[in-house]
């Protein structure tokens, strides 16, 4: 059984990556409640025939997507906050390339600003994180695996170094959506994730994380807008080839 580079088995990985995608399916086509209860740990390893330890990492993941809340001795209940919402923000649309831009959209609203403000009051712990998720990005991309968690963590540590609790919430409600080229997202377009593409990415972050580990707020601003405008602009160019090719 060939491992990953965090020594865990590939297999149970692809498992609880198939129980992730049918539990938020069944989210987003209303089969909870908000507010409701999920099955015990048990009933779903039963259900989808997998261990405890694939349900209670795909539940970890779900929860980091901000959907679910585990609650010590009680259970894990489906939240009933922005997070739901943006899981239904089309949730429907079978243009996964359309619901990227629109993400996208939201988030030049929030992260040119989270830059901006990490530069002014990270602390060295939080610049360490941000260093440290760039780090990571760069050795998933060498070695080829997946680097979307890694680009996730890299703006979400963006965002804790804020200090102002609301940018992470905002970012942990959008969840997958955040990164739609991370091949684990159910958001994932496809298309974007040759090697030139994310080492792109992992340039343009370093643009950004230099811009705030030298307090420069307003070059800080300017690189996250450049890298996201950067984005936007590489999937209208592929929506644009999909329309001339229908």
């Amino acid at each position: 059984m060939s491992l990953d580079t965090a020594g865990v088995p590939a297999r149970r990985l692809k498992l609880a990556d198939m129980v992730i995608e049918t539990l938020r399916k069944g989210i987003s086509a209303g089969e909870f409640g908000a507010g409701a209860k999920l099955p015990t740990e048990n009933q779903l390893a039963v259900q989808f025939g997998v261990s405890r330890t694939v349900i209670r990492e795909a539940i970890a993941a779900l929860a980091a997507d901000g959907l679910v809340q585990p609650r010590q001795g009680a259970g894990v209940f489906l939240l009933d906050r922005a997070a739901t919402a943006f899981t239904r923000l089309g949730g429907e649309s079978s243009n996964k390339i359309s619901v990227a831009l629109n993400v996208l959209e939201v988030r030049m609203g929030i992260e040119i600003e989270s830059a901006g403000l990490a530069a002014e009051r990270h602390s060295a712990s939080q610049e360490a994180a941000i260093l440290e998720a760039w780090n990571d990005f760069g050795r998933l991309l060498k070695q080829g695996n997946p680097t979307g968690k890694s680009d996730f963590a890299f703006h979400r540590a963006i965002a804790a170094a804020t200090n102002n609790p609301f940018y992470i919430e905002v970012l942990d409600s959008l969840g997958s959506r955040t990164i739609p080229c991370d091949v684990a997202s159910p958001w994932g377009t496809e298309s974007v994730l040759t090697f030139e593409y994310q080492a792109g990415l992992h340039e343009e972050h370093r643009r950004i994380l230099g811009a705030i580990a030298s307090r420069d707020a307003e070059a800080a601003r300017e690189a996250m807008r450049d890298h996201l405008s950067r984005s936007q602009e590489r999937y209208r160019a592929r929506l644009a080839e999909r329309s001339q090719s229908q």
